[in-house]
């Protein structure tokens, strides 16, 4: 190996989606220098220091400092170490981790602008960066947020667990939007909503954090998730690394805090705040039966109310006509289909309710400004 070059050992799990996008940030910045040799094992964020540590002989370290027996474990090393969690306090490293009050706050941005006024925060229980999210979700929220926090491990998954979960669902206000402090706990939070039949995302809007995107798929509605930044914690972390190796910077005095980078918005919450039972009604059936031809009587039969009635409701509540709402979307599910599936266009308007193709396409380049083969020529391009 060329003696130039820097050896820096990775200490980051990879079962996660915020640990391999702290990766993905760390190689592009190992790219960019082209004076790095790095080492790394497969591990979950909860293992201990790898063995070889014990007897590694290299230049620098950065790791996910998961507790003080990791700490003391990397204090034995004699080479700078960047924390990329800052879950143990006062661990005598430089940290470089996502900025929770912020996540916070771009929850709280997305649930107002879908003109919600109730607000929840489901949470992990003696994680200090959940407890962040949660105070800066209060904050964003002027302190009106119901809060249930639980212990992580197999007690979350526990009947009493579950119970508790179900039972705090049922009596929040709705419509509510709720804030997960990460995709997994989404994941539990609508299994719960399914189990007591709480429609998503017309009463319970959901937003989890990472954006694991197998975790946000998988889920049922596909979960909404904010794009916390870690892959530039990653770039960053490995910045500061390269700066302490080479003598030329100190240590920052406190901790270097990434902002996110934005709402991945999928069908957990999207939705406006819709306080009318009849139309959050109306617009769950519309929602189940995108592909069928249907009419303002057949919705106003499926909430019991007339179909004057119902329309006149639905305008008050929406801001537009049932048949605008139903186009709109019609058009999200087809343009979400185009990006991320390889179903022929024809297969796409059915899917969507579009009688054929052709009229997809003359509605989708109105509304987009693209047409459906463009879009997808694009995104693959992309």
């Amino acid at each position: 190996m060329p003696a130039h070059r820097h050896r820096v050992a990775l200490i980051v799990e990879t079962s996660l989606a915020s640990g391999r996008e702290i990766l993905r940030g760390i190689a592009r910045y190992a790219r960019e220098v082209d004076r790095w040799q790095l080492f790394h094992a497969a591990r979950g964020l909860q293992e201990a220091a790898p063995d070889w540590m014990q007897d590694w002989e290299g230049d620098g370290v950065i790791a996910r400092v998961q507790s003080q027996e990791m700490a003391n474990a990397l204090r034995a090393v004699r080479a700078p170490v960047v924390d990329v969690l800052g879950l143990v306090p006062d661990c005598g490293f430089p940290l470089v981790h996502v900025d929770d009050s912020l996540i916070a706050a771009e929850a709280a941005r997305h649930f107002r602008e879908r003109d919600f006024r109730h607000f929840a925060f489901f949470g992990i229980a003696g994680e200090n960066w959940s407890e962040r999210r949660r105070r800066g979700f209060e904050k964003a929220c002027d302190g009106k947020v119901a809060i249930l926090e639980s212990k992580r491990g197999a007690a979350e998954a526990s009947k009493a667990s579950l119970n508790t979960l179900r039972t705090w669902l049922r009596e929040l206000p709705k419509p509510v939007g709720i804030l997960v402090a990460s995709d997994q706990r989404g994941l539990l939070l609508l299994e719960a909503c399914r189990a007591e039949e709480i429609a998503v995302p017309e009463e319970v809007a959901v937003v989890g954090v990472d954006n694991d995107v197998p975790l946000c798929e998988i889920s049922s509605p596909p979960l909404t998730s904010i794009r916390a930044g870690h892959f530039r914690v990653g770039y960053e972390s490995a910045r500061l690394l390269d700066g302490m190796m080479q003598g030329e910077m100190n240590p920052p005095p406190g901790s270097v805090l990434v902002p996110p980078t934005g709402v991945v918005v999928r069908g957990s919450s999207d939705t406006l705040a819709i306080d009318d039972p009849a139309i959050a009604a109306g617009v769950r059936y519309l929602r189940e039966h995108l592909a069928e031809s249907t009419t303002n009587d057949a919705v106003a039969r499926a909430v019991g109310i007339s179909r004057t009635l119902f329309q006149q409701r639905f305008r008050v509540a929406m801001g537009q006509t049932v048949r605008d709402y139903l186009i709109g979307l019609r058009l999200q599910r087809a343009r979400l289909l185009i990006e991320t599936s390889d179903l022929t266009l024809a297969d796409i308007a059915q899917r969507c309710g579009f009688k054929h193709q052709e009229y997809l396409g003359d509605v989708f380049r109105r509304h987009f400004g693209i047409t459906p083969g463009k879009l997808r020529q694009s995104t693959k391009e992309g």
